[in-house]
């Protein structure tokens, strides 16, 4: 980033540099011009208040200036006097067009430039009160010998201009990057403000994308250690009653109780990986397939009906309440979510208690809600009950063989619904979640 600012800062200077002596120059040789053109109107207003261009005088006129060419013309175009050349060897000069103008208005001038030497002739005519013309002229340079001579002078000076610009560029762009740089260096200290406030917005944005990366970081890392710990408890389990049988070191009594817990570990076990499964495919999930028009209440009342006997098991009623109300979403997901809110409410419930799943509509949104007055949540757990592999109380999620991972897949569902989920608890006295399609 450095070397393209002070590339890009170098190039600036340059063409400003390059640009500004080619104007300087232009403007300069435009300042010589004038010049001359004011001082062969000077001599020739001279030379005509001297009243010696008169025909009695011819033979005697003598002109002595050697940078200033001084030609008298008659009326007719010849010439009459030249202090620079034969007047016999001499054209007509009546179609000269300073000579011309002086005729026509009485004074006239015109630049011709020379096509073999990198000068030009400037002239000047002016009319006599007998018709005839006096003419002035000089040679100077032209606009390209000036560049031509000057051009030494302009290289040693664009030069030490590009020097001076290559340090000055280095510098600024030290500087303009410096606060940039600091910040990047300290992008968790707070206390740093930018230095642009136009960097503002772009700070703000890095830092909360920095904080996202730092805790998506968090959460692989504590993903993969409950998973490590989550597949292992179970694995123990069954590698210790499997050696244990193996070995004979169970008694005929027994065996039928260690089948059980073998059976009970690896049907956790294949929940566990199965839900790990599941939350990778949601993860990956970012298009909406497979999205049609159905009924919530019939979805709900379909998983209710397949919920009763695991709910008479725990010895909890369920029932379902509400009204029909039409949303757009994945069928399967849908009925993913309804089951896993009601079979949370079922197993962290007490005996003899109540589910209730509910749909309807709240402010103006189809409304899904799943509500048990079970032992409920307390309220410093309830912001992260929807982490992976978080329980509220561990040996209660053993016991009903939950696998912690319940609530981050309908998490994920809601997420890819544009829905909003809601939770409402109180120890001792329910829970209640709802999700707003």
């Amino acid at each position: 980033m450095k070397r393209k600012i002070n590339s890009q800062l170098l190039g600036i200077a340059v063409i400003a540099i390059i640009s500004t002596m080619l104007l300087v120059s232009v403007v300069f040789y435009e300042l010589f011009r004038k010049q001359v053109e004011a001082d062969l109107r000077v001599n020739a207003d001279i030379l005509k208040s001297t009243d010696i261009f008169r025909e009695d005088n011819v033979i005697n006129l003598h002109i002595d200036m050697e940078d200033l060419r001084v030609t008298w013309i008659s009326q007719e175009g010849n010439v009459l006097y030249d202090n620079g050349a034969d007047v016999g060897e001499m054209e007509n000069h009546a179609q000269r067009p300073e000579v011309e103008a002086a005729f026509l208005s009485g004074k006239g001038e015109d630049v011709r430039k020379s096509s073999t030497l990198n000068k030009s002739t400037f002239y000047y005519a002016v009319r006599l009160e007998d018709g005839s013309v006096l003419r002035v002229a000089r040679e100077a340079e032209n606009i390209w010998s000036v560049f031509e001579s000057a051009i030494p002078s302009i290289a040693i000076v664009i030069l030490i201009m590009i020097i001076i610009c290559i340090i000055l560029a280095h510098f600024l762009t030290s500087n303009l990057l410096r606060p940039i740089e600091e910040m990047a260096v300290n992008m968790d200290d707070y206390t740093i403000a930018p230095a642009y406030k136009e960097l503002v917005p772009f700070v703000h944005t890095i830092r909360a994308q920095h904080e996202d990366i730092l805790k998506a970081a968090k959460m692989r890392q504590d993903f993969t250690a409950n998973v490590s710990h989550e597949l292992k408890t179970p694995l123990t389990a069954i590698s210790g009653y499997a050696e244990l049988m193996e070995n004979g070191m169970v008694k005929d009594t027994e065996i039928l109780r260690f089948s059980g817990e073998i059976r009970r570990n690896a049907t956790r076990l294949l929940s566990l990986i199965n839900d790990i499964i599941r939350l990778s495919e949601l993860d990956s999930c970012r298009e909406k397939d497979n999205f049609e028009n159905f009924d919530l209440y019939d979805l709900a009342e379909k998983c209710v009906e397949n919920l009763n006997i695991n709910a008479q098991k725990h010895d909890v009623t369920i029932e379902l309440r509400g009204v029909r109300e039409i949303i757009r979403g994945n069928r399967d997901m849908i009925t993913e979510l309804i089951l896993n809110l009601s079979d949370n409410a079922i197993r962290y419930n007490r005996k003899g208690g109540k589910v209730a799943v509910v749909t309807g509509e709240k402010n103006g949104k189809v409304m899904l809600e799943v509500s048990d007055n079970g032992i409920g949540i307390p309220k410093e757990h309830q912001d992260r009950v929807f982490e992976r592999f978080y329980r509220v109380d561990k040996s209660r999620s053993k016991q009903t063989g939950g696998t912690g991972l319940g609530l981050a897949i309908v998490k994920h569902i809601v997420a890819l619904h544009d829905a909003v989920i809601e939770l409402e608890s109180e120890p001792e006295k329910g829970t209640t979640i709802r999700v707003l399609f």
